[in-house]
């Protein structure tokens, strides 16, 4: 599963080059799946991939027939970009059955040759990581208008009524206006001209559609006084910056919202990680009701593993004050780096018990997450 266009079906098509392929975006198969799955599958007979099985959901209740008979051999790939509809039917009818893997548009890291290299933060911010734009050599905002409006036109325009799509791109305009922010869904609520369950219902289809995500608060063992609201952050800083309004990376350099601009990417970029080695990400934040705020940690099981983000390019002892605060109260012996600052400009070393990392050199690190950065 995955956002349109984040490269799913030349994935799997990569993949499993002797596998059949069908995509139900076609008109004629999605009518034959919806009218006569039966024939469908007879049509299909084999190990298959079936892209934007969302599409037809109910195959998957036909699919699970199958892989229940004895002495059944076959494989299925399936691919989905709205998480919502294809998760309740594979719990309803495949649970136990799958493996499920989550594919975001390109890490910085796996956008690593030639000139891309030598790109700003900025740039890299800018760009997203949306593979046509570099596979074409489009320009980035020019190609996240037309996402943009694909999205709007025809995604959304299944779930909401037409007369409420200028109503839902304002939520959508106000949600990129509070990305780093806590979720307040009544504030929003009354920004757009809608109700609070209104929006909680739109904010669920824009993560089903993974055009955002909330990031969940840490609060378990570090004492009461949390703060347990979630924040929101979207999968594509380029999709971000083209719904800010940001039209080059130059207006992004002197951006109001710059600052969790990069703390967006830098979530995102270790989530993909997870993603790209098929886990699920285990991130959170944490804020106490005094001020003092993590950006992000890592639960690594037998620990906490604290992130600071800050996207000037200049280190200053300040940066470190919250991690050590929070190293104060885990109240666990941890030996080596404690935790890390994750910074805008090209400097890496260890101060004091932390690392400063630079965001270059975390762009290069991050397959190794899962143990140190």
């Amino acid at each position: 599963m995955g956002p349109r266009q984040s490269g799913k079906s030349t994935l799997v098509r990569h993949l499993f080059p002797a596998y059949q392929y069908v995509s139900l975006e076609t008109p004629d198969d999605r009518r034959l799946a919806l009218e006569d799955p039966r024939g469908f599958f007879s049509r299909y007979s084999g190990s298959l991939i079936i892209d934007e099985v969302q599409r037809v959901p109910d195959l998957l209740s036909y699919i699970q027939t199958f892989v229940d008979e004895p002495g059944f051999k076959d494989h299925y790939v399936l691919t989905g970009s709205h998480q919502l509809l294809l998760m309740e039917k594979i719990t309803q009818s495949l649970a136990g059955r799958t493996l499920i893997v989550k594919l975001l548009p390109f890490s910085s890291h796996e956008i690593s040759e030639g000139n891309e290299s030598k790109k700003s933060i900025d740039e890299r911010m800018y760009e997203g990581g949306y593979p046509r734009i570099f596979d074409k050599h489009l320009s980035p905002q020019q190609w996240l208008e037309g996402y943009y409006q694909t999205y709007v036109e025809r995604d959304v325009r299944e779930l909401i009524k037409i007369d409420q799509l200028t109503l839902f791109e304002r939520f959508m305009s106000l949600c990129s206006a509070r990305v780093g922010q806590l979720i307040n869904y009544s504030s929003l609520a009354t920004d757009v001209g809608v109700s609070a369950p209104t929006v909680k219902s739109w904010l669920s289809m824009m993560e089903a559609g993974f055009i955002c995500f909330s990031l969940a608060p840490y609060y378990k063992n570090l004492g009461k006084r949390v703060v347990k609201s979630p924040k929101l952050y979207f999968y594509d800083t380029g999709l971000l910056c083209y719904m800010l309004k940001i039209r080059t990376p130059q207006d992004l350099v002197s951006h109001a919202l710059r600052g969790f601009i990069y703390e967006n990417w830098v979530i995102v970029e270790v989530m993909k990680n997870y993603f790209n080695r098929g886990f699920s990400s285990p991130i959170y934040f944490w804020r106490d009701v005094h001020g003092h705020e993590v950006d992000l940690i890592i639960d690594k099981g037998e620990n906490l593993y604290p992130i600071e983000i800050k996207s000037s390019q200049t280190m200053h002892s300040s940066f470190f004050k919250d991690l050590e605060y929070f190293d104060g109260l885990k109240n666990q012996k941890v030996t080596g780096i404690k935790g890390t600052c994750m910074y805008g400009g090209l400097d890496s070393y260890e101060y004091k018990s932390f690392k400063l990392c630079s965001w270059n050199e975390f762009k290069k690190k991050i397959p190794d997450l899962g143990t140190e950065l």
